[in-house]
């Protein structure tokens, strides 16, 4: 049974999903922590269990034709996150799947999200097959004419226009079976999507929790932080731009604790998840507002204390991070910018603290510790 419109087909399941299950063991955990060393992080949240989460999700299966396809493709009711947008299959593997449908063969199905504001289909696994698709329909692959490359007659070096009408026929109404999901319950965080994405579209890298929230949060407030992230001070203290967008990341948990810090609760994915959607509906001029703190205060992070910041121990600290700049915005909210100087020596005495440390290098996403480092950095840049 195939419905062109993709209309609901008659099984329906509500599943509840434990997050649990998807709990990464205690090994990735570890390796993802290594990883992020690696590349300049010093990040304990890596670490961190996040606990038992229910989730109600709603699912059921739905039958595309493929002209059906292309058109959703074009029109952008489906959308293909940012960081796939890659297109990685050579011209004969694209070539190949199109004489699958030509010859009438089953093909792999495709796994949709359904926003429900919107309801764009976020393209969850099955990008390439579906840009292929496109491709082949527009007559462009990578800038040159698109011909079937690798396959038998009567379609070798054919293109969509070229092909006999019966195949074009075969082809417009070859059909693509799609998964489609919604998350019921919660309401508020779409935490499950993290989860099904860290399952399902990895394709054995697994997926940073930025990246995923770059493509599950897209909006305006997650645009605003990759422009911010090109912010020459932000980068000159950072460093190297981060392939894992843990320098986005670290944007993200500024604001978050900078705004909502005195509200946060573990885990810190998902205080951050949370947040991201939620500041994509506020208003342009609180956007700006919260982009003038950022580049203000890293500005003063970045010309007092230069690139030595964060760095208590080894890496850059991302709890060191969101506490000292979370202390050194709230100085800077009440009046006149200190002499760097003295930014310097209250960074210096800060980081000696034991107190702050400690705060700093165990059990970093804890509630207690959170508002002890934020506390301590507060206190010690009022005084300047």
């Amino acid at each position: 049974m195939w419905c062109d419109n993709a209309a609901l087909l008659p099984r329906i399941e509500s599943v509840n999903i434990d997050a649990q299950e998807y709990i990464r063991d205690d090994d990735v955990r570890k390796d993802e922590y290594e990883l992020a060393l690696e590349e300049g992080v010093d990040d304990e949240t890596l670490r961190e269990d996040p606990g038992a989460t229910k989730f109600s999700i709603s699912s059921y299966g739905a039958d595309y034709t493929v002209d059906s396809l292309v058109k959703r493709m074009r029109g952008g009711a489906f959308r293909i996150p940012e960081f796939q947008r890659q297109f990685v299959w050579t011209a004969k593997h694209a070539s190949k799947f199109i004489e699958s449908l030509l010859m009438g063969l089953p093909v792999p199905g495709i796994f949709l999200y359904k926003e429900a504001d919107t309801n764009e289909h976020l393209v969850i696994d099955g990008q390439q097959r579906l840009r292929t698709l496109e491709a082949f329909y527009d007559g462009l692959l990578r800038g040159k004419e698109f011909k079937l490359q690798g396959v038998r007659e009567p379609w070798l070096n054919r293109t969509y226009k070229t092909l006999d009408p019966a195949d074009v026929l075969k082809l417009d109404d070859s059909i693509v079976h799609a998964t489609v999901f919604k998350q019921d319950k919660p309401e508020d965080v779409l935490d499950s999507i993290y989860f099904v994405f860290e399952r399902i579209n990895t394709g054995g890298i697994r997926l940073s929790p930025q990246e995923i929230r770059n493509c599950v949060s897209l909006g305006p407030f997650i645009e605003r932080v990759r422009e911010l992230n090109k912010f020459l001070p932000w980068r000159q203290v950072f460093a190297g731009q981060n392939n894992r967008a843990k320098d986005e990341e670290l944007i993200v948990r500024f604001f978050a604790m900078y705004r909502d810090g005195d509200k946060y609760s573990r885990p810190m994915n998902g205080f951050l998840n949370k947040f991201s959607a939620a500041m994509n509906k506020v208003s342009k001029d609180e956007l700006d507002q919260l982009s003038n703190v950022f580049r203000t205060t890293i500005e003063k992070v970045n010309t007092a204390i230069g690139v030595r910041a964060f760095r208590i121990i080894r890496a850059l600290n991302a709890a060191a991070f969101d506490a000292v700049m979370v202390g050194l915005a709230k100085r800077l909210d009440t009046g006149p910018a200190p002499a760097d100087h003295a930014v310097s020596g209250a960074y210096d005495v800060l980081v000696a603290n034991d107190e702050f440390r400690q705060a700093c290098e165990r059990a970093t996403a804890d509630e207690e510790n959170v508002r002890k480092r934020l506390a301590l950095a507060t206190a010690a840049f009022a005084g300047i």
